[in-house]
């Protein structure tokens, strides 16, 4: 299974993504996703995050350094790093 495969695997656990994307177009949807649980369900992007195991501090200190860049893109950037993270653990593991 090739990476962005994977990559869209664990993030359809949390929001509903199209078959055959790739990164550019996950990290768009993930944007405006963030965007809108920022604005309207601040209580289930917490959950989202904390169940995708990002770092709270990481965030915290990220947020802060790119403050010039709209937070639903930091925050998406963060949670698809996690994301990356578990599929190159699993792909070290499972070989």
């Amino acid at each position: 299974m090739d990476d962005i495969r994977a990559l869209s695997r664990i993030i359809e656990r949390d929001f509903e993504l199209e078959e055959e994307l790739t990164e550019e177009l996950i990290r768009q949807k993930m944007v405006h996703a963030f965007t809108w649980l920022l604005d309207n369900d601040i209580a289930k992007m917490m959950n989202i995050l904390y169940r995708a195991d990002v770092d709270e501090e990481k965030l915290k200190s990220l947020l802060i350094s790119r403050s010039q860049l709209p937070s639903a893109e930091v925050i998406a950037d963060e949670y698809i790093s996690r994301q990356k993270q578990k599929v190159e653990t699993w792909k070290k593991y499972s070989t």
